[in-house]
């Protein structure tokens, strides 16, 4: 086989996780303008909720640094250079990762409790850290390619707190539905990426026919 026909695929997935990562980037820096910026400035619509921000703060300040640092590492972690060359580096990013997973979850649940948006909440939280727990596992038994596609779901639930706040862009979600929306959209969002990486994960074994003998092909329609 062609040194060429190799680089293929390798150029082929750098090529797609360059653009995975810008565009999720994009939409980090969309929400933070069209979602969370707009708190500073006391916008009208957000007013409630502003207050309320500022009402949770002991719960609010871990939980927010948790996530950042959750939606942070995982890129890092993702690379396949870093995990070659720095494998140290690698270690100890996944375990502060860990960690911050369990405590975002912790403190969102503590933040939703006796309010409409805990069973969301909670079931994002519980995907969260089931996730992230078979990742750990699975690395520990150095079960890598396990620990990577359980990575790349705990990552994608992580990455539901930026997805599902474009629900604020949507003026009923601060209506009389935004209790209900709340809940159900979060829970959606949830299983919208889980669903998402799940696809990706097997899009190559979903795409591709094995011809195991003469008699057994793909049927064309």
């Amino acid at each position: 086989m062609s040194t060429s026909a190799l680089r293929a695929p390798t150029s082929s997935r750098s090529r797609f996780k360059m653009i995975l990562w810008i565009s999720l980037g994009l939409t980090v820096l969309f929400v933070f303008i069209t979602s969370e910026l707009l708190l500073i400035t006391d916008y009208p619509m957000y007013h409630a909720y502003r207050l309320q921000l500022i009402a949770d703060r002991g719960f609010l300040i871990p939980h927010t640094i948790a996530g950042i640092l959750a939606l942070f590492i995982g890129p890092i972690n993702f690379s396949s250079r870093i995990r070659e060359r720095h494998t140290r580096l690698h270690r100890v990013l996944g375990c502060i990762y860990t960690i911050s997973v369990f405590v975002g979850s912790y403190t969102g649940i503590a933040l939703a409790a006796g309010r409409p948006g805990l069973p969301g909440t909670s079931m994002q939280a519980a995907a969260w850290m089931v996730c992230t727990t078979a990742a750990f596992l699975a690395a520990r038994t150095r079960q890598f390619t396990i620990h990577r596609q359980w990575m790349a779901r705990s990552y994608a639930v992580t990455f539901t707190f930026i997805s599902s706040r474009i629900l604020n862009l949507w003026p009923a979600y601060w209506r009389h539905l935004g209790d209900v929306l709340s809940a159900v959209g979060v829970i959606a969002f949830t299983l919208a990426s889980l669903l998402i990486v799940d696809i990706g994960l097997d899009w190559r074994e979903l795409t591709t026919c094995r011809n195991e003998s003469s008699a057994n092909r793909c049927y064309k329609n």
